[in-house]
This record gives structure tokens, C-alpha cells and sequence, in this order.
């Protein structure tokens, strides 16, 4: 990379969306650096097969749980980062609302007595979600933004839900991992759908 280069540039909205479409992902360190990674082996929940724990249905058929999209995307974004140590900058955090106003991002968001207790956001371009974070501060509350989101990826006709790296939290709802010239399959399938979020 020349020395010149500017790596604030990538975080303009349009070069942001260029690079998620060819799979990478930013990711802030404990200077404030964001750098862009591609990993070739990726994890993604398949929308046309994915699990829900049976407790957590059970759960969910029980709770008072109230979920919205895209009300509080950015105070979503900010719980994500409100944690010891974060890959989520504040220089990423006005990135990203640059990408909202345009529309590309998006958050899953969960209220108790009308309070935000939990979520997720990504980036949505095509039939293609690229999941960035999830918070909970009650129980239970970022697993069930997840089966939210997977419903409205399946209901929307979405191909790919990429969510970049295994957990136990998110094998149980049936995360694989997939090299990267499948990864790039989906992603062309993705791109020809004229899908949206909303």
C-alpha cells in the first residue's frame, strides 16, 4: 500500500459498500486503525436451513420481547461498542452512518417496557446481509434478534447471511463455514436479486 494512501478514504460511504460486495469487513484496533479483512474461509448461516434452539422458541413464545428494524440503528451500533474492548472505533461508528443514510444499514432491535435491551446490525446490498455485531442486556436478547433476522432474510428471499467468524453461539443455529470460491458463488447469486430489507 503506498505510503500515501489514505485509509480514511475507505470509509467513504461508496468505497465502504465496494468493498463489503467483495466480501470484506472492516475492523477497528486499540490505536483507532481500521483495516479490511477477507478471510478465505467464511461463516454464514444458511437462510434456507438455518436452526432455532427449542428452548429459545419457547422462550420467545413466552417473553415480552418487542422487536423493531431499523428505528435505532446507530444506538444499536453504539451498545455493540460499549464493551471493554471493541473492533468498533468511534471513527467506524461515523462510518457507518454514512452507509445508513444511503440506506445500507440496517438493525434488528429489541424492547422491554419500551426500552432498547438488545440487537444486531449489518449491511444489506442485493439479497446479500453482511452481519457486523449484536448486544444483549437482558437474557436472551441478541439470540432472539438473530431468529428475527433469519425470518426476515427467508421472508425477503435473501441468499446469503455471512456473520465472518464461528462461535458456539452461532453454531447452534446452524452456522457453517464455507471456502471462499463458495462464499463468492452466493455472493453472485446474491447481487442478481432485487430484494430489500424493509
Amino acid at each position: 500500500m503506498p505510503a500515501e494512501f489514505d485509509k480514511d478514504q475507505l470509509l467513504k460511504p461508496i468505497n465502504m459498500l465496494n468493498l463489503y460486495a467483495q466480501g470484506a469487513f472492516p475492523m477497528g484496533d486499540e490505536n483507532g486503525e481500521i483495516d479490511w479483512y477477507q478471510p478465505k474461509t467464511r461463516t454464514i448461516i444458511p437462510i434456507e436451513n438455518y436452526n432455532i434452539p427449542r428452548s429459545l422458541r419457547k422462550f420467545m413464545g413466552n417473553s415480552n420481547f418487542e422487536f423493531k428494524f431499523d428505528e435505532h440503528t446507530i444506538d444499536v451500533v453504539k451498545n455493540c461498542a460499549d464493551r471493554d474492548k471493541t473492533w468498533i472505533t468511534p471513527k467506524l461508528i461515523e462510518a457507518y452512518k454514512g452507509i445508513q443514510e444511503i440506506g445500507f444499514l440496517h438493525s434488528v432491535e429489541v424492547y422491554c417496557k419500551n426500552k432498547l435491551v438488545g440487537g444486531l446490525y449489518g449491511v444489506s446490498i442485493g439479497g446479500a446481509f453482511f452481519g457486523e455485531s449484536m448486544f444483549s442486556h437482558k437474557s436472551q436478547a441478541s439470540k432472539s434478534a438473530l431468529v428475527k433476522l433469519l425470518k426476515r432474510l427467508e421472508e425477503k428471499e435473501f441468499t446469503l447471511l455471512d456473520i465472518q467468524f464461528m462461535t458456539p453461539h452461532l453454531e447452534m443455529f446452524g452456522a457453517i463455514e464455507i471456502d471462499f470460491e463458495e462464499y463468492n458463488d452466493l455472493l453472485d447469486i446474491a447481487y442478481t436479486k432485487d430484494v430489500s430489507f424493509l
